[in-house]
């Protein structure tokens, strides 16, 4: 694998944030793509975000900030992607350039609404992206901790070893720790389904219920969650490594977790719209609900999903919280 590969990352966010400082840890030069030209033009005469983590201090020379989207990806090789699902399709339709060629790696969770695939699935089917050439980039891993160089762990999957090697090799420091899987489709079901059950941890915060239930949902989640990952791909894995039972513990119990925080509102008592609106930042899980929902109704062996219903009933049906998660206790042990 050559070594002198130029890499990019796209997205304004917190994540996108993170993913460059990591990056930075290890090399000389990264290409940075958002659509804000007010945060670009920050981030280049102040050296940091001022959207985001903007307690993260850049060296400026080491940053290759640009709003042009053809640009960052004809001029790199290795492409990371933290724009959100919901809005990837309409930010590549910007592409006037070939990405066929590239390495992607998505550290997006959730799935592409337009197609109904997960981001891996979409950048192969339509873009022609060998499935060799994508990969992803999941926890346990809030942007927040990465912020403050608090130990972390990241997961690197990819068909090809020396690929997911590769990125790792370019994350990994002093305070983050990477290891590579070849489960790309398992780990990024998990990566967007434990967005889901973060919801539903908020949503029972929210109506009261305390630490000792919490605990009970957890654990019926990781099940739900191996259930449904099995119907998707079936392969040999560890549903208890932390690609899947650590992501979703850190996302369903962190007071960083955006999924959490917006299930509490609508378990206090927000409308969806809401929510939303008062968050400064995108809940993945609200369009992760929608997704599994419907692609669980094209499976023809039926998966029993009592939490994904559960907060799709809330989210996207309007019916009660309070009464839709009292019921759901009855199906759950």
């Amino acid at each position: 694998m050559n070594k002198d590969l130029r890499f990019a990352v796209l997205g304004g966010g917190s994540w996108a944030t993170a993913i460059v400082k990591m990056l930075t840890e290890n090399l000389e030069k990264v290409t940075w793509y958002m659509r804000n030209v007010d945060a670009v033009e920050h981030i280049k005469e102040q050296g940091h975000n001022p959207n985001y983590l903007s307690s993260v201090e850049f060296h400026v020379e080491q940053l290759n900030v640009t709003t042009d989207l053809d640009y960052a990806v004809d001029t790199n090789d290795v492409l990371i992607f933290a724009i959100p699902s919901a809005f990837l399709d309409t930010e590549l339709k910007k592409l006037t350039v070939s990405i066929k060629d590239k390495i992607v790696f998505s550290a997006i969770k959730g799935i592409v609404p337009e197609t109904g695939l997960i981001v891996g699935e979409h950048f192969h089917e339509k873009y022609k992206i060998p499935f060799e050439s994508i990969g992803v980039i999941t926890g346990p891993c809030h942007a927040e901790e990465v912020a403050l160089e608090r130990l972390s762990y990241l997961t690197i999957a990819c068909a090809d070893k020396g690929k997911a090697e590769l990125l790792a090799n370019n994350l990994k420091s002093d305070y983050i720790k990477t290891k590579i899987s070849d489960d790309i489709i398992g780990t990024e079901y998990a990566a967007m389904l434990k967005n889901i059950y973060a919801i539903a941890a908020g949503i029972y915060h929210g109506l009261g219920y305390g630490d000792n239930f919490q605990s009970v949902l957890m654990s019926n989640s990781i099940r739900e969650m191996k259930r449904y990952i099995k119907r998707v791909h079936k392969m040999k894995r560890n549903i208890n490594n932390s690609a899947y039972l650590g992501d979703l513990l850190v996302t369903g119990y962190s007071t960083f977790s955006r999924n959490r925080m917006f299930g509490n509102m609508i378990g206090k008592g927000y409308r969806v719209k809401s929510a939303q609106m008062e968050m400064s930042m995108v809940a993945e899980g609200y369009y992760a609900t929608k997704s599994a929902y419907d692609l669980k109704a094209t499976f023809k062996n039926k998966v029993q999903t009592p939490i994904i219903d559960a907060v799709y009933d809330v989210l996207y049906s309007g019916k009660n919280a309070k009464s839709t998660f009292a019921a759901l206790t009855h199906k759950i042990d």
